[in-house]
């Protein structure tokens, strides 16, 4: 079933890559460039387990992703169009990786089950 999940995600992953390509009049090298930029909502653990993980939930939330995405296809603004496929493929990139959405305990407690050093 991993796997499978693994084919799924990487699959979005590959529709975000199109999307961006089709889509946006960036240049390529913006799409790496700005692809980890998601991972700074992270600095809200600074303020606690309960806040850091709030943070980074709306940050890797894949239902954000696509009301920005489609907010920028709305108001024809290409720099939210765009932060919505950057967005959407790094929460794709992250749960290919086992990186998921955050519980309140702290960092290594996802809903893909626990991260980290200690969880073998």
């Amino acid at each position: 079933m991993k796997t499978l999940l693994n084919l799924e995600e990487a699959g979005m992953l590959l529709l975000s890559v199109i999307a961006f390509m089709l889509q946006s009049p960036y240049a390529w090298w913006w799409f790496p460039l700005c692809l980890l930029l998601p991972d700074l909502s992270m600095l809200g653990y600074a303020m606690g387990n309960r806040a850091g993980a709030r943070i980074y939930n709306f940050f890797h939330h894949k239902g954000i992703a696509i009301l920005v995405y489609l907010a920028g296809l709305y108001l024809k603004l290409d720099w939210l169009l765009f932060a919505g496929i950057i967005l959407f493929a790094h929460s794709c990139m992250d749960r290919i990786f086992g990186y998921g959405l955050k519980y309140l305990q702290g960092f290594s407690h996802t809903h893909l089950g626990t991260i980290g050093r200690n969880n073998k």
